[in-house]
């Protein structure tokens, strides 16, 4: 007896090789394009664009960097995605050179995101060729021509207490520092929080920016 699918399964099988392009050895999907099969197959699905109500932009700020955050909402369930204002590079853009233009390429990167944790080319983001349930048979893109290898950057995984700070574990900084890398919580939230547990002060502070930047850096 054939078990139907949930809608996870059904976006997570759909094969959106077609409709990707690599730069800088990264592989991204067209924004249009997923946006598009989501709303072939859910026609109700709907996306929203947050607004900063204090500056009635839809981007977030620390003062230093920016970020945004977008989502999609499929069968009533929504999936938020924070992502930073970065430059062809990867790097976190200072806010007072962010652009329109680069705060709807982040917007667009982020609500493409969004789309994958419904299930839609999340196989893309975890590194696999061809998404799961994927039809027999099929094929992997041909592989690209082998580059010279090169030394793989460390990834920071854990960093030391600045100095000077207080009452907190490297193990609960670190916390910290991984919560606004991945978007589960706003810059400017946890950098009051961070403060408020410790008595941070600017240095620290700064320190910790500087920890966060490294890290997203290193999940791109």
């Amino acid at each position: 007896m054939e078990t139907k699918k949930s809608y996870f399964q059904q976006l997570n099988s759909i094969n959106c090789n077609e409709h990707t392009e690599k730069k800088n050895g990264l592989t991204y999907l067209s924004w249009a394009w997923a946006w598009a099969k989501v709303k072939n197959e859910f026609p109700d699905a709907f996306y929203t664009v947050y607004e900063n109500p204090e500056l009635g932009l839809p981007y977030f700020t620390d003062g230093h960097t920016a970020m945004v955050k977008a989502s999609v909402t499929i069968n009533g369930l929504e999936h938020p995605e924070w992502l930073p204002i970065m430059d062809y590079r990867n790097v976190s853009i200072p806010v007072d050179k962010v652009t329109s233009m680069d705060v709807n390429k982040a917007i667009q990167r982020a609500l493409t995101k969004a789309c994958a944790r419904h299930g839609l080319g999340l196989y893309i983001y975890a590194g696999e060729d061809l998404p799961e349930d994927a039809p027999e048979g099929e094929a992997a893109p041909a592989p690209a021509p082998k580059k010279a290898p090169q030394k793989a950057a460390k990834k920071p995984t854990v960093f030391s207490l600045p100095e000077g700070v207080k009452g907190l574990s490297r193990e609960q900084y670190n916390t910290y520092v991984r919560n606004v890398a991945v978007g589960l919580r706003s810059q400017s939230e946890v950098e009051k929080g961070f403060r408020e547990a410790c008595g941070a002060d600017d240095i620290a502070i700064g320190l910790f920016r500087k920890d966060v930047n490294d890290y997203t850096a290193a999940m791109q």
